[in-house]
């Protein structure tokens, strides 16, 4: 099954490529740093094999939350170096405004597709000791290739029951894989079930490392900036939307007549959509500015577009409750850590399997209210924006649920250490 499986990549890599190219024309990082993903890395490192950990994160919000892992491990072993690999530009990017402070300790690259030839040219080229793998990343010749020589962990790992379902139809392809890991770090006890049910040798529940992401300064700076642009009126965030929410949100939020003339801050998940979204806003007769223009203006539009990177932090920090985007539609929802961190009410919809178990103990918490539709959102919004007392009391119960939950890189580090040394 391997081999084709490792055959249709073969047939498949220019289309994948022409696809690239095609991505470039809204995203120009798609079209940057190609070599890198056919496993052509120029002049070989220096740094020799023992001193180089490997972590692969996806995208933006694996990337957000390799950071305490990243931190904890360069503090552990002060002699070695990062190399942290993505599949997106804004994953890379998100990665470069994070991690700068590690500067020549920590590297970039983006992941060789997944073809035995390209995953051992980035092995020779970078000699790494480990790879770590976050959250739901299983590639099976990137494990295969990588057994041989050096040990992968999966970390932070989560797996949902369609997840779960979709792995099962790729048979021995998956449970190869997965029985080829060294360890795996599990979210929760669910996670690391189904984990185990495909053959996995070594599962351990450690928790969400998201818990342990300290909020930056310069986030809460920025938040404090945006407010005073803002003013008085009170500040409804809503974080990660995806292709077709914002469409349900501004209509709703069109329809709505709450009191104080509150703004919507609306942050789509995906910045080539970020025109797109302005475009709906006018389309229903909603006033709206970008942040990207805002310089040092006052707010004065219904809608603000936060058509930046790197900031959702200051987002949260700027508004008085936040509505977690990718849970309107069956989409499975988004991490909701971050708004509890920040004290932050937070409205989801219905839609959560990929974060079913945080979700639910942070409405079991008090920290989180269920919405079934935008409609429910708006109104939702609008009573806990006059209801001082019910918002802060979840705001608190926020606070609260996130710091339980921390200490989870520190249990993931222990773990790793045993394959590291």
């Amino acid at each position: 099954m391997r081999h084709l499986y490792t055959l249709l990549w073969c047939l498949a890599l220019p289309l994948v490529l022409a696809r690239l190219w095609w991505r470039g024309r809204k995203e120009p990082g798609y079209r940057a740093h190609w070599g890198e993903r056919l496993g052509l890395y120029g002049a070989r490192s220096p740094a020799s094999a023992s001193h180089t950990l490997w972590v692969h994160a996806v995208s933006v919000g694996e990337t957000r939350a390799a950071e305490p892992l990243i931190d904890a491990l360069l503090l552990a072993y002060p002699d070695s170096r990062i190399v942290l690999t993505h599949m997106t530009p804004t994953g890379r990017a998100t990665g470069q405004a994070l991690f700068a402070k590690h500067g020549a300790r920590l590297v970039q690259s983006y992941l060789p597709y997944d073809i035995p030839f390209l995953v051992r040219r980035f092995i020779d080229h970078f000699g790494p000791a480990i790879c770590i793998l976050m959250e739901t990343e299983v590639w099976p010749n990137l494990i295969t290739a990588c057994a041989r020589r050096v040990p992968v962990a999966l970390v932070n790992a989560r797996l949902s029951e369609r997840s779960l379902r979709r792995g099962a139809r790729f048979g021995a392809l998956i449970s190869d894989a997965a029985r080829a890991l060294a360890l795996v770090a599990a979210q929760t006890e669910a996670d690391a079930a189904r984990v185990r049910s495909l053959g996995a040798p070594q599962v351990a529940v450690t928790g969400s490392i998201k818990f342990d992401v300290v909020v930056p300064e310069t986030a809460l700076a920025t938040g404090a900036w945006l407010r005073e642009r803002i003013g008085a009126r009170q500040v409804v965030l809503c974080a990660s939307t995806r292709d077709g929410e914002e469409t349900l949100i501004l209509e709703a939020w069109s329809r709505a007549a709450l009191p104080g003339n509150p703004l919507l801050l609306l942050v789509p998940r995906h910045p080539q959509r970020f025109d797109e979204v302005a475009a709906l806003a006018g389309t229903r007769g909603l006033s709206l500015q970008r942040r990207s223009t805002l310089g040092d203006g006052a707010v004065s539009a219904r809608v603000l577009l936060g058509d930046s990177m790197g900031e959702m932090f200051a987002y949260y920090a700027a508004c008085d409750l936040a509505f977690v985007g990718g849970s309107l539609l069956p989409l499975g929802g988004q991490n909701l850590i971050e708004a509890c961190a920040l004290g932050k009410p937070v409205l989801i919809g219905p839609h959560t399997f990929n974060f079913a178990l945080v979700t639910e103990e942070a409405i079991a918490a008090g920290a989180a209210l269920c919405v079934a539709d935008a409609t429910e959102l708006v109104v939702r919004a609008g009573e806990l924006l006059v209801n001082q007392t019910t918002r802060s009391a979840m705001g608190a119960q926020a606070m609260a649920f996130a710091s339980h939950h921390r200490g989870a890189t520190a249990r993931t580090v222990g773990l790793l250490r045993h394959i590291i040394d």
